[in-house]
């Protein structure tokens, strides 16, 4: 009998389980058991050496002045809990002592490296809204961010250990990233195919306009400028003297901005473009017009000019062209004038129903930019402050018991000559 101070002179390596369910923010445990498989316990009392009585529990069971700091895990506790097992084959007990080393993984090279990228690269999905569909680079932004991210998950699966029961913390958040910006592909064709929507292949419903125009805007804090049609060039005012004084008359047709729609222009182009109100206060075809010289033709040539026209247009065959006092070259022109008003309209008319297509795809993009943003910031608040770690405020003990951790390099003075 007697009492033996046993020190091995041996570096003991073990491998333990890997749990990387929250990794790069883990927390992992690992087992030494030292026992005696010859000796049962009446032969061999294994005991700690700062074990105290009545207790078979040591706080810190390792010796940690001669422990080098490790670049990637904190040492938390080193427990040593001194057991007594008994098996079916045996009467004896066993003893063993069992060192449970918990580790924690210093995070601040993940998150710099792999974190705080795939973060930005995720928050770069939002600004694929906000750029212009018109630009024409808003899918292939959204491609570049999804192959920026399947890089970054290439670079995790070769960073962590391979296994199958778990998928770890970084690797889910890259997989919620790369479904966003899959969603945000589809999305971007969807309101790419609204912008560049026209008269021609589509009709906006009323349901459409009353949302995506008069409703949404306003939930959106967005403000459309009034559209307005430019009629400067259009317009002008034929002052044309009589006899019998000035009459003075408009050539534009009526429109309104701000109801964004033309206030009857076939009527008023009817009213202000007919024969009688340009023709109106000139006498009969003998008389003489001050601006154009005295009349030549007469009312035979008149019936003559239109009677030897084979197929005269539609505008010259209606009942006020028929009787109008005007003389044919007066009615051409009214009909050619009706004819550019008339035309001018239907183009007015298609370049609003395509503003108002872009301005829906607007709306569109501005809506699932909010609804983004908000998505990246709650997944990523999610799925990241799931990790435990985060709220673990304990204070590493090997930096409490290394001697290593508190010296400092003492540079040597150079030798003087």
């Amino acid at each position: 009998q007697g009492l033996v101070e046993w020190k091995p002179p041996a570096i003991y390596k073990s491998s333990c389980e890997i749990d990387v369910e929250y990794f790069p923010f883990d927390e992992q445990t690992c087992v030494l058991k030292f026992g005696s498989w010859t000796y049962d316990g009446f032969k061999v009392d294994l005991r700690h050496m700062d074990e105290k009585p009545g207790s078979n529990v040591v706080e810190v069971g390792v010796d940690l002045s001669e422990f080098y700091m490790s670049v990637e895990w904190d040492i938390l506790e080193v427990p040593a809990v001194r057991n007594e097992r008994f098996y079916t084959c045996c009467d004896e007990p066993y003893l063993d002592i069992t060192f449970n080393i918990t580790m924690r993984r210093k995070t601040l090279f993940y998150t710099v490296n792999i974190i705080i990228p795939c973060m930005g690269i995720s928050f770069l999905t939002v600004l694929t809204f906000y750029l212009p569909s018109d630009s024409g680079e808003k899918v292939t932004l959204s491609i570049s961010i999804l192959i920026s991210l399947h890089v970054f998950f290439l670079l995790v699966v070769e960073i962590i250990p391979p296994t199958s029961l778990v998928v770890p913390l970084l690797g889910k958040y890259l997989i919620f990233a790369m479904i966003l910006v899959s969603i945000s592909i589809c999305v971007t064709v969807v309101v790419l195919n609204v912008h560049f929507r026209s008269p021609q292949t589509h009709k906006m419903a009323p349901w459409v306009k009353r949302v995506f125009i008069h409703i949404l805007p306003r939930l959106l804090v967005m403000r459309r400028p009034q559209y307005q049609f430019e009629t400067n060039r259009f317009s002008q005012r034929l002052m044309m003297k009589t006899t019998g004084g000035k009459s003075e008359l408009s050539s534009y047709y009526p429109y309104r901005g701000g109801a964004g729609h033309l206030d009857s222009p076939l009527s008023a182009s009817k009213e202000r473009l007919s024969p009688e109100s340009i023709c109106e206060g000139l006498p009969s075809f003998g008389g003489s017009c001050q601006i154009h010289g005295p009349s030549l033709i007469s009312a035979d040539t008149e019936e003559m000019t239109i009677s030897e026209s084979k197929s005269p247009p539609p505008m010259l065959r209606s009942p006020a062209f028929s009787h109008s006092k005007c003389p044919p070259n007066m009615h051409k022109s009214c009909f050619c004038v009706r004819f550019i008003a008339e035309h001018t309209k239907m183009q007015e008319d298609s370049t609003k129903v395509k503003e108002d297509w872009k301005y829906v795809a607007m709306v569109l993009d501005r809506l699932f930019l909010w609804i983004f943003t908000l998505a990246v910031l709650v997944g990523t608040a999610g799925i990241i402050l799931q990790a435990p770690t985060l709220y673990d405020d304990r204070i590493p003990i090997d930096k409490k018991f290394s001697e290593f951790a508190s010296t400092t390099v003492v540079r040597c003075p150079p030798p003087q000559k």
